[in-house]
């Protein structure tokens, strides 16, 4: 056999491996790193570091609780939360944005569930990702979080799960609605958490 030949083949190997590891990483999101798959998020994704409380603000107080995730929420402060993402559609992106003058993906969802279920929620994508219960992406319900990574070694990006697998974040071309089966998206999808319940 020829030396190309040789090369040939170990370039097809390689392709056949990766496209197999991506579907691998698609299909699986958050449980490859529960698998052992030696994927560098594992450890700090664990379910065993995972915070199972957040402070929320009870409607007609002024201060602070601290209450057990998920959160009991009614059905129509749900809607409320889906319908009203649409105010804020095309709103510009700001880097450290948490108010309608500008978001970024964590302020977006920071002030949202605040607005909506009074929730507290910690600044970074990396925190919130920390939050909850993890969900299988096929198991995914409305309000709750989707997460990617755009190098494969952090979160870096938080959505809003709406349904018919679409999300609702704030991208560098300000806030919108896109498809988790776009390429883009399926490619870096890393986890999803549930942080609210419908009473």
């Amino acid at each position: 056999m020829k030396q190309s030949d040789h090369v040939k083949a170990a370039l097809r190997s390689l392709v056949l491996f990766g496209t197999l590891a991506w579907m691998l990483f698609s299909v699986t999101g958050c449980q490859s790193f529960r698998a052992g798959s030696g994927y560098n998020m594992e450890s700090k994704y664990s379910l065993k570091k995972r915070k199972s409380y957040i402070s929320c603000i009870p409607e007609g107080s002024s201060s602070p609780l601290t209450i057990r995730l998920p959160l009991k929420v009614k059905e129509q402060s749900l809607e409320q939360l889906v319908s009203s993402i649409d105010n804020y559609l095309g709103t510009s992106y700001r880097s450290g944005g948490t108010t309608p003058d500008g978001f970024d993906c964590s302020g977006f969802v920071q002030y949202l569930y605040k607005q909506n279920f009074g929730m507290l929620l910690p600044r970074t994508s990396g925190e919130l990702a920390l939050l909850g219960s993890m969900v299988l992406k096929q198991h995914l319900q409305p309000g709750d979080l989707v997460f990617f990574s755009s190098d494969g070694s952090r979160i870096d990006h938080v959505g809003i799960f709406i349904g018919e697998n679409r999300f609702a974040h704030a991208a560098t071309g300000g806030v919108m609605v896109n498809q988790l089966l776009e390429r883009y998206y399926t490619f870096h999808y890393a986890c999803a958490s549930h942080l609210i319940t419908t009473e």
